[in-house]
């Protein structure tokens, strides 16, 4: 698996839900995979993406659905506009067996979730993972802040990725 960390400027980090658009608009227009999740622990801050998804380009939005809980079947339906006549690589809810939407936004890693993952938590993406059924991520971006405490975190889940055997890579942006 590939991971991908982005140590982020003073500048990028002041506009850090700006930034994970543009990051999650270019993964999803460069990747042949099109599902991306971002994980996020702080609900409030998984509020505010939802806001900045519908709002990120003046001409369109980064079509995305917010997972409520722990259980892939609890989805907020009202964040979705999806195309369902190609399914090949989505998360189908098992509740009404729709499609997800290509971005989803949560806490946590659906079971079978195979897609790229975009982790803006203090956990190396392993660690959820471990937590679901067969989840096979096909790459991993990782956004570190400029802030020593993020510094550390990404350090951290460098060394977890490394010992692991994953190809690493990292930008400065």
């Amino acid at each position: 698996m590939k991971v991908s960390f982005y140590v982020l400027s003073e500048n990028k980090a002041q506009d850090f839900l700006g930034f994970i658009c543009q990051l999650t608009q270019t993964a999803l227009n460069k990747s042949a995979q099109s599902l991306l999740i971002l994980i996020e622990s702080d609900d409030a801050l998984l509020s505010t993406l939802d806001e900045a998804f519908w709002a990120h380009d003046a001409t369109s939005f980064i079509p995305h659905q917010r997972l409520l809980d722990s259980n892939v079947g609890d989805v907020d339906g009202s964040d979705t506009d999806t195309d369902t006549s190609n399914t090949e690589n989505t998360v189908i809810n098992p509740i009404n067996s729709q499609p997800l939407a290509p971005v989803l936004l949560g806490s946590y890693m659906p079971t079978d979730f195979k897609g790229i993952v975009l982790n803006t938590t203090i956990h190396p993406v392993n660690d959820f993972m471990a937590a679901t059924n067969n989840a096979q991520p096909t790459r991993v971006l990782e956004l570190i802040k400029p802030d020593a405490n993020s510094v550390q975190e990404g350090r951290h889940k460098y060394k977890s990725y490394k010992q692991l055997g994953y190809e690493l890579t990292h930008f400065k942006v």
